[in-house]
C-alpha cells in the first residue's frame, strides 16, 4: 500500500517561482563577478539582514576555496584597501550603512561588487561588477522586478543563496579544486 503524501502548495509555488527567477540570471555576470574574486588579493563580504545571512554562508564557502576572505564588521575583519575586493549583497541596492561602506571601500581604492535587485541604486553605480536577480523589497521605491507569492524580500534573499552557491562552482572550476580540497578547509573545531 502506498500512501500519498499531499503536496504543500506554497512550497510548489515558491520553487516555481525561484525556477522563474533564475532564468533571469545571467551566466556573463555571475562568469564577471568570479573573474572579480580571482583578481582581488582579499575579499570583504558584506550585507544587512537575511541577505547578510546569504552573504555570510558566501564568505564561508569562499574561504573553503583557499582565498582570503573576511566578512565586514567581526572583529578580526582588517582595513580594506587597493587590491581588494567588496561584496556587497542588497537586493534594494540603497541600505544606508552599506552605500556608506561602498563609498568608503572606493575612496580607499577597493573594487566593489554586489548582488542586487536594482543596478541603478547607490550601490550598483558605485560597483565594477554586479549580478543582477529579480526580486521585490519593500525598502526600495523602485519597481519590483518579479511578481511573488512570498512576503518582503525572500525571493531576492532565495534566489541569492542559490547564485553565490553558483559562483562558488565556477571558481572551483576556475581554480581546478575539488570537493575534498575544499572540506579540509571545512571548520573541525564544531
Amino acid at each position: 500500500m502506498v500512501i500519498q503524501m499531499a503536496k504543500v502548495q506554497y512550497l510548489m509555488e515558491i520553487l516555481e517561482e525561484l525556477k522563474e527567477n533564475a532564468q533571469q540570471v545571467s551566466e556573463k555576470e555571475v562568469e564577471e563577478m568570479a573573474a572579480c574574486i580571482l583578481k582581488a588579493e582579499r575579499i570583504f563580504v558584506a550585507g544587512a539582514g537575511r541577505s547578510g545571512f546569504a552573504a555570510r554562508a558566501f564568505a564561508n564557502r569562499l574561504m573553503h576555496l583557499g582565498l582570503n576572505v573576511f566578512f565586514v564588521g567581526e572583529p578580526t575583519t582588517p582595513a580594506v584597501g587597493g587590491g581588494d575586493l567588496l561584496i556587497i549583497g542588497s537586493g534594494s541596492g540603497e541600505t544606508e550603512s552599506l552605500v556608506v561602506m561602498a563609498q568608503k571601500a572606493r575612496r580607499l581604492k577597493a573594487a566593489v561588487a554586489t548582488v542586487t535587485i536594482h543596478p541603478e541604486a547607490s550601490i550598483g553605480r558605485l560597483s565594477e561588477c554586479r549580478i543582477v536577480l529579480p526580486g521585490a523589497t519593500p525598502k526600495s521605491e523602485l519597481a519590483d522586478t518579479c511578481k511573488t507569492v512570498q512576503i518582503m524580500g525572500n525571493a531576492f534573499e532565495q534566489m541569492t543563496w542559490i547564485v553565490y552557491d553558483v559562483v562558488i562552482m565556477y571558481l572551483m572550476k576556475r581554480m581546478g579544486l575539488s570537493e575534498e580540497e575544499m572540506f579540509g578547509r571545512h571548520a573541525n573545531l564544531e
